[in-house]
């Protein structure tokens, strides 16, 4: 691995953690609370990011007849809920951030134990491989130190030191958001080949409508206003990289063919979803900063 790889693998850890960090900051026990003890929320999110979304991946990497590696690709990101850039779009477009980050975090912790099993059953179902194994101890401790444990520091600090809290959050948002930036240029950079190889490809397509229609799901099995709605679809469009990357690694021997079309797909995906979250923000005045 050269030093540019390096370097951004800690740039994105250094965005994990701040998003979730900031989202700690903004947030408080009583709310947290309300989340999680809202059945009908934990239900549909739990339906829509579990069942219905790895069975949308399904569906249109059939309807348009994808190949093989993007369409490996496609159901291993649908079967894996939780990604970090989604408590990141909940801010970016003024929605319910502490309920999104509460339900992304909780995403991520079951997406770890959950992920190979769901993998396992949907890519034998479409007869486009199998045999996925992942250590989901480590799985989860990755979630745990990356997005639980800063967003549980965050947490306390708002609640036993308020002032210090809300003082520090302009300054964890806006490492959030340079880190964001640069994450998001790196993937660009680092993977403009394997996109260009699939322009012409229904592998684009297929990204960009299934980040489309997972926002729209995820929005539509949901509770309360609509500000609540449309972050938990941003939680829903975006996907845990992590536990795709290493079912590539364990599963396929990290085959490029299938590690071009996560790259792609995923890209393909966050341009859907980030002009969405931007629209919304509009629509609700300018975000915070």
């Amino acid at each position: 691995m050269d030093t540019l790889q390096l370097l951004l693998n800690a740039i994105t850890v250094i965005f994990i953690s701040s998003t979730m960090f900031a989202a700690g900051l903004g947030a408080t026990v009583p709310a947290l609370r309300r989340a999680f003890t809202d059945v009908p929320l934990l239900v549909l999110v739990l339906l829509a990011n579990l069942v219905v979304v790895p069975l949308l991946g399904w569906g249109l990497a059939a309807l348009l007849q994808l190949a093989t590696a993007p369409f490996i690709a496609l159901l291993l990101i649908a079967c894996s809920p939780g990604g970090p850039f989604g408590a990141k779009l909940g801010m970016i477009q003024r929605g319910d951030v502490t309920t999104g980050a509460a339900m992304q975090v909780l995403l991520a912790a079951i997406g770890s134990v959950t992920f190979a099993l769901t993998a396992n059953v949907l890519l034998t179902a479409a007869d486009v491989g199998g045999g996925v194994s992942l250590d989901v101890g480590a799985l989860v401790r990755t979630v745990a130190i990356l997005q639980l444990v800063p967003f549980a520091i965050g947490l306390l600090l708002r609640h036993y030191a308020a002032d210090t809290a809300l003082s520090w959050h302009p300054a964890a948002v806006k490492v959030s958001n340079v880190t964001f930036l640069i994450v998001l240029a790196g993937m660009l950079l680092g993977s403009w080949s394997d996109v260009v190889d699939l322009l012409g490809s229904r592998a684009l397509l297929a990204g960009f409508l299934f980040s489309v229609l997972a926002f729209g799901l995820g929005t539509l099995l949901s509770t309360g206003s609509p500000a609540r709605r449309t972050t938990m679809g941003a939680v829903t469009a975006v996907r845990n990289l992590g536990p795709a990357l290493a079912a590539i690694g364990i599963a396929f021997s990290d085959q490029p063919a299938v590690l071009g079309a996560l790259a792609a797909i995923l890209l393909s995906g966050l341009c859907a979803a980030i002009p969405i979250t931007a629209a919304l923000a509009r629509r609700r005045g300018e975000p915070r900063s």
